[in-house]
């Protein structure tokens, strides 16, 4: 499995991926399937401008696994944000979750963040234990969907310096 960092022209590689992602599990996104389906070229292209993806690709080049990383708005700046992590059922349990996490990490040390977090919906245990076992922190903070006010989630933290370092 090669984990890639994807430019503006794959646009339609990660559009495949993100789409099946909430084709298959749609209640683990803060995002609808219609809504998506629904986005053009240029949407895509903005998405990858403005956030770095990469894709987990198997020894065929399909696209098995996903991540999003950004700088949030309102967050500080040496904290980036984790969005859209996704592996395919047939690839879980193989590292890929893993690799895809190994890159967000890389990238913000570069990039001389702090932290790296994210949002994690109620009951998504699997991600929950993946990402502790990653080195995350449950904070405790804990928000509504604004998608779903039924739905909770709880901010996850991974520090990567101490403020007394930076």
């Amino acid at each position: 499995m090669l984990v890639q960092q994807v430019v503006e022209n794959d646009w339609r590689l990660v559009q495949d991926v993100r789409l099946r992602a909430l084709r298959e599990d749609p209640n683990v996104f803060g995002a609808s399937l219609s809504r998506e389906e629904r986005f053009v070229e240029s949407h895509w292209r903005m998405r990858l401008r403005t956030s770095t993806t990469w894709v987990a690709l198997d020894d065929d080049g399909v696209g098995r696994g996903l991540v999003t990383m950004m700088q949030e708005p309102g967050s500080p700046v040496d904290d980036r944000h984790i969005v859209a992590l996704w592996v395919a059922p047939e690839s879980r349990r193989h590292g890929v979750g893993w690799a895809l996490l190994d890159a967000v990490r890389q990238a913000a040390v570069a990039q001389d963040a702090r932290t790296v977090s994210l949002w994690l919906l109620d009951g998504n245990n699997a991600a929950g234990d993946l990402f502790v076992r990653a080195g995350f922190t449950r904070t405790g903070e804990r928000q509504v969907v604004p998608r779903d006010q039924s739905q909770t989630e709880e901010r996850y933290v991974l520090t990567l310096r101490d403020a007394a370092s930076a």
